[in-house]
């Protein structure tokens, strides 16, 4: 399991991924769940701050790890993110994406099943290259994405599989704030502190009702 920072201030819990460019593999996966299984212990209204460190937040699936799997691993690895990624989206507790470097792929996903996205507006880039991957959306993420990003800037990053900075993807709706390198945690954490105080259960009632399409898309057989 990966080695990942986890440090309580009060109801606000902040996660910090170490590993690099912080690719999604098996062992990461679990991190993520291990974290997030966690923060469920947690009683009371409470928060979740996710961040990385340097240059990257996430540049998304580890594709050599990917490559060496069984197609049977592959399917299992996508249908486990599938799964974290609507377990973030209906969270019982508000989560903020402090994007300090560049979120790609899966890694950007992760960011958009957040409630808030703060992002470093003098370096890094979001990015949604699936059609230049060659591994096509599921329907949840694709439900995902149509819903958390406004049309026609969903539609273009998807198809041109274009790198945005901070200061378009403010402009387009992607993220909610774009701030110094020095300010994403400071604002994140306000953020999460300013909100920590939700009711769990109408908050999770709440947003499975307002993502039900999302939630149905992604926990549906195949």
């Amino acid at each position: 399991m990966a080695d990942w920072k986890i440090e309580t201030n009060g109801p606000v819990t902040v996660l910090t991924m170490t590993t690099g460019e912080n690719k999604i593999s098996r062992t990461t996966l679990d991190a993520w769940n291990h974290a997030l299984d966690t923060l469920d212990l947690k009683t009371g209204p409470h928060a979740l701050v996710i961040t990385g460190e340097d240059k990257y937040w996430s540049t998304g699936l580890d594709l050599d790890a990917v490559a060496k799997m069984s197609a049977q691993d592959q399917d299992r690895l996508l249908t486990d993110l599938d799964l974290l990624l609507v377990r973030l989206l209906v969270s019982s507790y508000v989560t903020v994406a402090a994007l300090n470097g560049h979120t790609y792929a899966a890694g950007a996903l992760l960011a958009l099943a957040c409630d808030y996205r703060v992002m470093r507006i003098d370096r890094g880039y979001f990015c949604l290259p699936s059609v230049d991957i060659g591994i096509p959306f599921s329907p949840g993420m694709t439900s995902l994405i149509t819903t958390k990003i406004p049309q026609p800037t969903a539609h273009d990053l998807v198809v041109s599989c274009r790198a945005i900075d901070a200061r378009e993807a403010l402009a387009t709706g992607v993220i909610h704030r774009a701030v110094d390198a020095e300010d994403v945690m400071p604002l994140a954490t306000e953020l999460a502190h300013a909100y920590a105080n939700k009711d769990p259960l109408t908050l999770e009632t709440v947003k499975r009702r307002m993502y039900a399409a999302s939630v149905e898309a992604f926990t549906r057989s195949p």
